[in-house]
């Protein structure tokens, strides 16, 4: 299989002004090579300045609302790609980041990739919405494969911090983090989305550190068509994955992991390249 190209996913904790983070971020970043990229949580202009001057060869787009976190997505310019946000996926509150559609023309094909930050929090109102957008985010797969002319026809994926942490609520009526999960994989394998949740090299991509009372979590996902093909990337274990995650995840010691979590984000980094 031939690479067609790369993606990375990042969400970089309130990505603002502050130059030296913004330099060691983005060199981070411009080291893992991506043709194309989303960062979440961008808060500053000087982030988009420093992209544009530290890595002239992408071009950007960014969200814009009354939302003050954005997403914002890279493309290598040696790519033909259309960017185009989605409102949609608001599901209807001002304060939500839309989404950002990144079509990849490849060998006369296309390939349609959802950057989605979605809403955090155990409460049920959270919950609430991120249900409501991971369900839009799959019945888009419906959409697309009408465009194209037949179900299961389009190339599709969807990726970022899903923040998948479940429900807390009294009376034992909590949902743990993996069922949330169990739900949306199972709504992935319908006949009519046939999707699935990419095996990642690491379960947990957040960590806020080893002074926190809460553990490494499992946020950060990609979702993709069944009719696509990815890179292998080998687990601690031994078995295989599609998705290398990079960050935090790879220092060996507490100390070392709080340094990097301060030096850059909570969020490890994730990479996967779509072969033919």
């Amino acid at each position: 299989m031939a690479k067609l190209f790369s993606v990375a996913s990042w969400n970089v904790e309130h990505f603002n002004d502050e130059p030296s983070r913004v330099n060691r971020v983005i060199d981070f970043l411009n080291g893992q090579s991506p043709d194309v990229f989303g960062l979440y949580e961008v808060e500053g202009a000087t982030v988009f300045d420093a992209l544009i001057a530290k890595m002239p060869n992408y071009t950007f787009q960014i969200t814009e609302g009354p939302q003050t976190q954005e997403i914002l997505v890279g493309v290598r310019k040696t790519l033909t790609a259309f960017i185009t946000q989605k409102v949609t996926f608001k599901s209807g509150t001002t304060h939500m980041r839309p989404g950002q559609l990144v079509t990849i023309s490849r060998d006369g094909r296309n390939y349609a990739l959802l950057f989605l930050h979605l809403s955090s929090g155990t409460d049920p109102r959270g919950m609430g919405l991120r249900d409501d957008m991971l369900e839009r985010s799959f019945e888009f797969r419906r959409t697309l494969d009408q465009a194209v002319g037949g179900q299961g026809k389009s190339r599709y994926l969807f990726l970022g911090d899903l923040n998948t942490m479940g429900m807390q609520y009294p009376f034992d009526r909590s949902i743990d983090a993996t069922l949330e999960l169990r739900k949306w994989d199972r709504y992935a394998a319908r006949a009519t989305i046939a999707m699935r949740r990419l095996v990642k090299t690491h379960d947990a991509s957040w960590f806020n550190g080893s002074n926190s009372s809460l553990p490494p979590s499992n946020l950060d996902h990609v979702y993709a068509s069944t009719n696509l093909n990815f890179k292998v990337f080998p687990r601690p274990d031994g078995t295989d994955a599609n998705v290398s995650v990079r960050g935090w995840v790879d220092e060996t010691t507490a100390a070392q992991k709080d340094a990097w979590i301060g030096k850059f984000s909570d969020h490890s980094l994730l990479y996967f390249e779509v072969h033919t």
